[in-house]
């Protein structure tokens, strides 16, 4: 057996000590560390970092992150973004020389993220191509084009008086269980075979019920082409306020890939409500409901991102539906009168429809589209104008017929014509329909062809009618298709056929004859 020069072995290694100890060049780093002071509910207070930005995103230990938002002489107000009980006074606090942003890209299709872009289901890590800052520049008004296609919702209330377009900002407001999530869920559902992308944003909601939503979503085949950003209603008041943001850089980077994109905020008044507690927590001077002064500057740079680019940059939109929550119908608060000022138009909801089982409750005096119209089909221009007048003329005589007034025949069928119109208004939800369907069945309304049938038997009248869009002639469906107006012989073409399903209902109620 070998004996072991252990002298030589620790001479060598003496050796290549000394060698690395010369050719070692220690380079010396400077770095900003900076101390927490205290922390409290979501907010950390940290001194000893003088040049950290605005919105920079600090370092704390546990790889826990915040966001600089108060820049004082002496300190920084920090939001924190994870669970504050993770970090106490007295410990150590880098910068990152780096803003918040998240992964975006064709892999986020079909998953579940957080507003930091953290996987929340159970597929593993999130694919990206890029990082996207969640605060960006809404593009300049010489990169945008006009509203010019619509948005089909496959609701029939909305697409035919209270449409929207491709690029359009459109709010959706009501008391808490009206449906509002219902109408964005729907209009999701109906994108399927639109070339439409979605992004549903939900901020501080139960973690059941975007639960439910993932799951009719999928239940449906939408998450194919769906992105949910989401933050728990228990998740801090930091991740809360980024989760819009963030959901609008995702649906950002598929506009300015030259495609159509929905984004829904369900819902801005948790979102405000978020930010008004991180300002109170921050110290900051409040306003009008204790709301910060800047709370309506939250909102418009986060809506003003959304809209239709021009060709040079690809022609892609992002059209948004903020959903915000009134209380006791107040129209009028703060909030709602501030995202009503941002957006082109909303969609009131009404208690008192949806109590009487007029579903979807949106209340047409009430809601308006400020573009919509411009980019409808213009199968449906005719038709709606003529729809919205007659709904609104017999919603006036009903109520002058409360005061047990005798009315005259015109009188009476008006007020019938409206009774008609709330029927065939009337949806039930995850049912899309069709174009061809709703211009058959308004076409039907308008002309008379509903009158005849009772209140009772509408719904049966509406099935029948929308069975018959399979007849429709091919140039017809060619020009709705195109945008194209109908012509007095298509309207007549499409009525008939209209009245061709409804014979089933007409010799039912036939008397028999005599034998």
């Amino acid at each position: 057996m070998e004996s072991i020069d252990i002298d030589q072995i620790v001479g060598d290694t003496f050796l290549e000590i000394s060698q690395s100890r010369q050719s070692y060049d220690p380079v010396i780093k400077f770095r900003e560390v900076g101390v927490v002071k205290n922390v409290s509910a979501g907010i950390a207070t940290v001194t000893g970092l003088p040049g950290t930005g605005f919105e920079e995103l600090l370092e704390f230990p546990n790889h826990l992150y915040g966001m600089a938002f108060n820049l004082d002489e002496d300190e920084i107000g920090v939001v924190l973004l994870g669970r504050n009980d993770q970090i106490k006074a007295g410990d150590i606090v880098l910068r990152t020389h780096r803003v918040a942003d998240i992964p975006v890209g064709e892999g986020l299709i079909g998953r579940v993220i957080d507003s930091l872009g953290n996987p929340m289901d159970d597929k593993g890590p999130v694919t990206f191509k890029k990082r996207f800052p969640l605060e960006r520049p809404a593009p300049p008004i010489m990169d945008r084009e006009a509203v010019n296609a619509p948005l089909q919702t496959g609701i029939k209330v909305i697409d035919a008086i209270i449409p929207i377009g491709r690029g359009q900002r459109e709010l959706i407001m009501g008391d808490r269980q009206t449906g509002k999530t219902s109408i964005a869920i729907d209009t999701i559902l109906n994108q399927h075979d639109k070339n439409v992308l979605c992004v549903y944003c939900a901020i501080g909601q139960r973690t059941a019920a975007v639960a439910k939503v993932i799951s009719e979503l999928r239940e449906k085949g939408a998450m194919g082409y769906t992105v949910v950003v989401f933050s728990e209603g228990n998740s801090s008041p930091g991740l809360q306020y980024l989760t819009p943001y963030a959901a609008t850089s995702v649906a950002e980077y598929f506009m300015e890939e030259g495609r159509d994109v929905l984004i829904v905020y369900d819902d801005l008044t948790k979102h405000a409500r978020a930010y008004r507690e991180l300002s109170l927590l921050l110290r900051r001077p409040p306003g009008r409901e204790a709301f910060p002064g800047d709370i309506f500057y939250i909102h418009s740079r986060l809506l003003e991102r959304a809209t239709h680019l021009n060709k040079k940059l690809g022609g892609g939109s992002l059209t948004a539906l903020p959903i915000i929550e009134t209380q006791a119908q107040d129209i009028s608060a703060y909030i709602p009168t501030n995202v009503i000022s941002i957006t082109d138009g909303q969609i009131y909801l009404s208690p008192k429809l949806f109590e009487l089982g007029l579903l979807p409750a949106v209340d047409i005096g009430k809601s308006v589209s400020r573009v919509g119209g411009k980019a409808q089909l213009k199968a449906y221009q005719k038709i709606s104008g003529n729809l919205k007048l007659a709904y609104a003329q017999s919603d006036e005589l009903e109520t002058f017929a409360r005061f047990g007034t005798r009315l005259d025949e015109d009188t009476q069928k008006t007020i019938e014509r409206g009774k008609r119109i709330r029927m065939v208004l009337k949806q039930a939800e995850r049912e899309p329909v069709s174009v061809p369907e709703q211009l058959l069945v308004l076409l039907a309304l308008m002309y008379g062809v509903l009158d005849t049938v009772a209140l009772d038997d509408i719904t049966k009248a509406e099935t029948l009618i929308r069975k018959k869009s399979s007849q429709f002639p091919e140039d017809v469906f060619r020009r709705i298709s195109a945008s194209e107006p109908l012509t007095d012989s298509d309207e007549t073409i499409l009525v008939n056929l209209a009245k061709e399903a409804l014979q089933s209902i007409t010799d039912s109620t036939k008397p028999a004859k005599d034998e």
